[in-house]
């Protein structure tokens, strides 16, 4: 037997109406997932990391995430083409910042998300 199996397609309809009502938009959630997508890479997170702390250039970007700064700018214009981060430009250089509070505010929570569980990685050797 299938523990996982439904033995009905509906099992709380009431419950399953009212999750679908407040369904985000198939649109709204392509957009969200790409953020998340986004994040999930490491020298693009450290980079986020870094700007945690306020607005640097490019070269800093570079220095402090260890990538170089062609990949670095790559990367932030990725970053700047889905809103995560803003850009201003100064004569030749430009400087970057996390876009709004919104980004800080999923940094912060993805943090202290990892810092008060231990995750399982059945793909990592103990």
């Amino acid at each position: 037997m299938d523990i996982d199996g439904c033995a009905v397609r509906v099992v709380d309809a009431p419950r399953v109406a009212s999750v679908r009502e407040r369904m985000p938009a198939d649109q709204d959630l392509a957009d969200t997932a790409e953020v998340f997508a986004l994040l999930s890479d490491p020298g693009r997170l450290r980079l986020l990391m870094a700007l945690l702390d306020g607005e640097l250039c490019v070269c800093d970007l570079a220095a402090v995430s260890g990538m170089k700064e062609s990949a670095a700018s790559h990367a932030l214009r990725l970053l700047r083409a889905h809103r995560v981060v803003t850009a201003r430009r100064s004569g030749r250089m430009a400087y970057y910042r996390l876009a709004d509070a919104h980004v800080r505010m999923l940094l912060d929570l993805a943090l202290a998300h990892i810092e008060h569980t231990e995750a399982v990685h059945p793909e990592r050797e103990l």
